[in-house]
């Protein structure tokens, strides 16, 4: 059974550090592309879209406690919470992170402007929306992208119906991860292939190192980062800290959930993460019931929160 917090204690929970000033380019960004915290604490709880599907998927009230916690930046977890309606199952959203520029955002259009790249490698849905806005600035290149998953692919067919043939998605690897991406691009025959990576500050070295070793020219540009929501109100976080799975997109939401919380061994309920990266950071982070999909994505997401859901009520019928 889950320990949660007292409500006295719930009101003072502050993450251990204090995120650094943002700059005023960094706080237009966020302004663009997130809620404020207000908003989202208003919204936070979210009604199913079905109230006849079930009595527990149709519960709004303050006082229910969801099944999943959906955490992902706002405007983020639609595909997410219609999957979980389809099904019946509860949720509270919850955005645990939002993004802001990265130091090399600014760079990203002048690069794709003055050179030539044989491919672009993008590992995320953001670095593909941060990607497409610079490549649009720059006049809409011609490029091949090499994409970690089908859930990154996703991002750019729209713009490929618009493209005209300047933008093709040209590679997957067989299993979406940095490392195997990295081992099986292709190479350019007679050449030394260049690759820009446009990337998270937080994100592994795996994909460049991984291509440098194979003679790759790799130009990482670091061009949004992550920030942990630095607080949320007591009733929404206890109300989290009581649902048996929270759901994960990202090792920065895992990082941003323990730090909400301080103290992970207070709280022993499932981890539904999107893929194996995830899952490995929720792991070294200390978190036991861990449940990934073996390929990322929506679907593989959904059945890891099944599962996840299945194993919580197993393990409580048994006690």
């Amino acid at each position: 059974m889950a320990m949660l917090l007292s409500p006295s204690s719930l009101l003072s929970l502050q993450p251990p550090f204090s995120s650094p000033p943002l700059h005023s380019s960094q706080v237009a960004y966020l302004r663009k592309r997130v809620f404020s915290t207000s908003s989202l604490i208003q919204n936070s709880l979210s009604p199913s879209a079905s109230s006849s599907s079930s009595s527990i998927t149709s519960s709004s009230t303050s006082n229910s406690i969801p099944q999943v916690v959906v955490t992902r930046e706002r405007g983020k977890n639609i595909q997410i919470i219609k999957a979980l309606e389809k099904y019946g199952i509860s949720y509270l959203e919850l955005p645990l992170i939002q993004h802001a520029q990265g130091p090399d955002f600014h760079r990203l259009a002048s690069v794709l402007t003055d050179k030539f790249f044989d491919w672009i490698i993008i590992t995320s849905p953001e670095a593909g929306s941060v990607f497409l806005e610079a490549w649009k600035a720059a006049s809409s290149p011609e490029v091949n992208v090499g994409v970690v998953g089908a859930g990154t692919a996703r991002v750019f067919e729209e713009a490929m119906q618009t493209a005209e043939g300047s933008l093709h998605v040209a590679f997957t690897p067989s299993k979406a991860t940095g490392k195997v991406l990295a081992s099986e691009l292709p190479e350019k025959v007679g050449k030394r292939s260049s690759v820009l990576y446009p990337a998270s500050l937080k994100a592994g070295n795996d994909i460049e190192e991984g291509l440098s070793k194979r003679g790759f020219d790799v130009l990482r540009l670091n061009t949004y980062t992550t920030i942990p929501v630095q607080s949320v109100e007591s009733v929404l976080l206890q109300q989290a800290l009581s649902a048996p799975v929270l759901s994960v997109a990202s090792p920065s939401a895992v990082r941003a959930w323990l730090n909400l919380i301080q103290n992970a061994e207070q709280w022993s309920n499932c981890v539904a993460c999107i893929g194996e990266t995830t899952a490995s950071a929720a792991k070294r982070l200390g978190l036991k019931n861990v449940y990934y999909p073996e390929q990322p994505g929506l679907e593989g997401w959904v059945e890891s929160i099944k599962e996840a859901l299945s194993a919580h009520e197993e393990l409580h019928r048994l006690k």
